[in-house]
């Protein structure tokens, strides 16, 4: 009876064994899951470690190679951002600088893997304005009122979130507009906010005849780009946490993740608002009028590493895997479909960036200044005042490159 229990235990136990080793054969683990397996280090505020490349798996060469194609590939034109901003926008009417600017440093940035700094270049610790990055730090602090409870659904609408008195959500087409309408910049809200008109900015048509009769769009279906709608939402998450995004970005995010003291969030001169008897600034999403995120390169690292590993900072959770999760998904708008939630550049046919993995995301602003994110190969980057995509993809094909071609070396020396 003793030797027939035996036996039946160690049938059951192994087919346990043999069960479960089945179960994980069947779901391997994501490269997400990998990189947070890989490194566990974060940066202290005042204590980023540095280590060559070859202590992270990278062969020092061809992250040099790297950092000259990036330094090669600096912004022609002028450092002046007031004029620079002109150069952009000058054609545009109602073209008028309302927030702060300041002259621009030398291309500059830095890279890292495994969560330390293996190379950087020019200034990584001047506080530049980072244009259009700034939606992206916009859309984490709409999460933050999502995490909260504040927001329910990113699918309900915007109007029944504002108080009385706000009316920037009371005309028939308005009605419509959902909060992922504006995350995604799918709204096409029509009206005027700081004195911009949405149609004033990247106006459509041949001429000013064209321009206010532009073509609308039912809220959701189609992309446009369009700083007037990223400052609505803006002001509609203002309404919704009732303190100045700044600070609660500084609270939630920045303080958390050891940010310097040296970033600031702007709005403009006229972009000040009572809440509960108090008076508030709502801030920009970019730079194109001036104001939005001025920032260095490093603290742009700590939060894109912070994506990296999935929202979370050491032991804690900031950010949703849920929110990161929709932030990264594309939307239901066919005239883009490399983008998720402003300002998430998707790699999905691997068209924008070729050398990259079709995971990698990026956020952009203008200039061109970028955020680069890469769970497979575990990489961050922050380049600053790089020509676009085509010279991006050469400095982070590299810096893949150099992870590969010591992959190989490793697998020869094994051998």
């Amino acid at each position: 009876m003793k030797r027939a229990l035996i036996a039946a235990f160690g049938v059951v136990a192994l087919a346990v064994i043999l069960g479960s080793g089945s179960a994980t054969a069947q779901r391997p683990t994501p490269p997400a899951a990998r990189s947070q397996a890989v490194a566990s280090y974060f940066p202290e505020r005042f204590d980023w470690q540095h280590k060559k490349p070859e202590e992270v798996g990278m062969d020092s060469s061809l992250v040099n190679q790297a950092v000259q194609a990036a330094i090669a590939a600096d912004t022609p034109g002028t450092h002046d951002m007031t004029l620079f901003l002109k150069n952009s926008f000058g054609k545009e009417p109602f073209d008028t600088i309302v927030g702060p600017v300041k002259d621009r440093g030398p291309a500059s940035g830095l890279i890292m893997r495994h969560g330390y700094i293996v190379a950087e270049w020019g200034d990584p610790s001047r506080a530049d304005i980072t244009n259009s990055v700034t939606k992206t730090f916009l859309t984490t602090v709409v999460g933050l009122a999502w995490q909260k409870g504040l927001i329910h659904d990113v699918n309900d609408y915007v109007r029944d979130y504002m108080p009385p008195h706000v009316d920037l959500f009371d005309a028939p087409h308005n009605r419509n507009i959902k909060w992922d309408h504006l995350l995604r910049q799918t709204s096409d809200w029509s009206g005027t906010l700081w004195g911009k008109p949405d149609w004033a900015d990247r106006p459509v048509g041949k001429g000013p005849e064209d321009w206010e009769k532009r073509p609308m769009y039912e809220p959701g279906t189609h992309f446009k780009y369009n700083d007037v709608r990223v400052n609505v939402m803006a002001l509609a998450a203002l309404q919704v946490l009732r303190r100045p995004l700044p600070d609660v970005l500084r609270e939630e995010i920045m303080e958390p993740i050891g940010a310097s003291s040296t970033w600031r969030w702007y709005g403009y001169e006229n972009s000040w608002v009572e809440v509960d008897g108090q008076k508030m600034q709502s801030v920009s999403g970019g730079g194109h009028w001036g104001g939005g995120m001025f920032i260095n390169s490093y603290d742009m690292a700590r939060f894109g590493y912070l994506f990296l590993r999935n929202g979370k900072w050491k032991d804690k959770s900031l950010v949703s895997e849920k929110w990161i999760e929709m932030a990264r998904t594309n939307g239901p708008a066919s005239n883009n479909s490399n983008y998720g939630f402003a300002n998430w550049y998707l790699n999905l046919d691997k068209k924008p960036l070729p050398s990259a993995p079709a995971t990698a995301v990026r956020f952009v602003g203008n200039g061109s200044n970028i955020i680069y994110i890469d769970w497979e190969n575990d990489i961050v980057a922050v380049v600053r005042w790089i020509r676009g995509d085509k010279a991006l993809d050469e400095v982070v094909g590299k810096a893949i490159a150099s992870t590969k071609t010591m992959s190989t070396a490793a697998g020869q020396a094994a051998r």
